[in-house]
């Protein structure tokens, strides 16, 4: 998804891993007391194995995708595929943490080059970077950032806490050229600190349930309010420039959180409700590169502007993360990210190709590594779940099992 599942120039996302030394699903069961029955120990170690497996083994409809599995599901995994199911598990968590090195390459040259321009005081060169469009990806980091950590995904918290951070010092450099109003920056501020502390609290099990509900509740509305009027704001002014999208968006999800917390909604409403945060954060992040091909389409030179290297780095931080989203059968991160790879980075990289901005083999070697990444992705789970067919893992991924 990208930076942030992609922010460069409207909102940029994430970064390196050191997640892999507390991460949740690369654990091994501990080691079996000598005393264990000669019988006893490979049951042992299968029911251990198998219940690690448990959350993201068992495929759940698209709608359920930012509802935890809970840990005492029974599982349908075959005892034969467990080992290279487990590695995989393994692996794809090491990819999705991964993506932190191409998303911290992205965004660290715009922050290193705000610093120098302030350090010699040309504040006026900072008025170039759009604080709206920051803003915006900083609220879909903060919403993604709820949305893994109720899922307990370890890596992908690392990679959305250290887009949060790097977007906000964007921020604060902004505030500080007085590009960005200072009452703005200072409840952004209040907002950020808050949801850090709030998804850390709830990561760790010390958060009130209702608490954490209000959290989702204002993401929600904060989400649904900001996207209509993203996608409304691209095509000014060729349709008029208005609020009324985003207002109108406003008083809707108010509507339905208040309607879906006073039991007015059916079971499937409230469900539907409680996954607007993720999706609309998700939606944000997809119109990213609809947004920039209509550039693109409405001035071509504008094409030149654009950094091959800083494209072919977005395609990489959201390629690294669709295995991942493949193997637990997250369909809105799948979805996310996918479209992030190969609209973002790939799309963007086709343009500058066919604007003569890049040579052929440039474009020849994404295209060979995208679409290799992709096809082993959709291979290696097909393997480790058993199936003779890569559609019945797109199946599951879209409509459960």
């Amino acid at each position: 998804m990208s930076n942030s599942l992609i922010l460069a120039a409207a909102a940029n996302k994430s970064l390196p891993s050191q997640c892999h030394s507390f991460s949740l699903y690369s654990r091994r069961p501990p080691p079996l007391h000598s005393h264990s029955s000669p019988s006893k120990p490979s049951l042992h170690l299968l029911s251990l194995s198998l219940t690690s497996l448990h959350r993201r083994l068992i495929p759940v409809p698209a709608l359920d995708s930012d509802v935890p599995h809970p840990l005492d599901q029974g599982s349908t995994v075959k005892v034969k595929n467990n080992s290279s199911k487990e590695e995989w598990d393994f692996w794809t968590a090491k990819f999705s943490a991964g993506a932190n090195v191409p998303f911290l390459v992205l965004q660290m040259p715009q922050i290193i080059l705000n610093a120098k321009n302030l350090i010699a005081g040309n504040k006026t060169a900072l008025l170039a970077v759009p604080w709206l469009g920051m803003l915006t990806g900083l609220l879909g980091n903060l919403s993604l950032l709820s949305y893994f950590a109720k899922k307990r995904e370890t890596e992908v918290i690392v990679v959305q806490t250290l887009g949060v951070v790097s977007i906000y010092v964007v921020i604060a450099q902004l505030a500080m050229a007085e590009a960005m109003p200072l009452p703005y920056f200072m409840v952004t501020s209040v907002v950020v600190a808050t949801g850090l502390l709030l998804n850390f609290l709830n990561y760790f099990g010390m958060l009130d349930a209702g608490i954490w509900r209000f959290w989702e509740d204002f993401i929600t509305v904060c989400g649904l309010s900001v996207l209509p009027q993203v996608m409304w704001s691209t095509f000014v002014p060729y349709i008029p420039n208005s609020i009324l999208p985003g207002v109108i968006s406003f008083v809707t999800a108010v509507a339905a959180v208040v309607m879906a917390r006073t039991g007015k909604l059916s079971e499937k409403g409230v469900k539907f409700v409680g996954a607007i945060s993720g999706w609309t954060a998700t939606l944000l992040f997809m119109w990213m590169p609809v947004s920039q091909m209509w550039t693109n389409f409405l001035n071509p030179d504008n094409i030149k502007g654009l950094s091959a290297f800083s494209m072919l780095l977005a395609m990489i931080g959201n390629g690294l993360m669709i295995p991942r989203a493949l193997f637990i059968r997250d369909f809105m991160w799948f979805t996310g990210s996918t479209w992030a790879a190969l609209f973002y980075g790939y799309g963007n990289i086709l343009c500058m190709y066919y604007f003569n901005s890049i040579s052929g083999k440039f474009l020849l070697a994404a295209t060979a590594g995208l679409v290799s990444w992709i096809g082993m992705a959709l291979w290696r789970d097909t393997v480790v779940y058993g199936y003779s067919s890569p559609l019945r893992s797109l199946k599951e991924l879209i409509f459960g099992s």
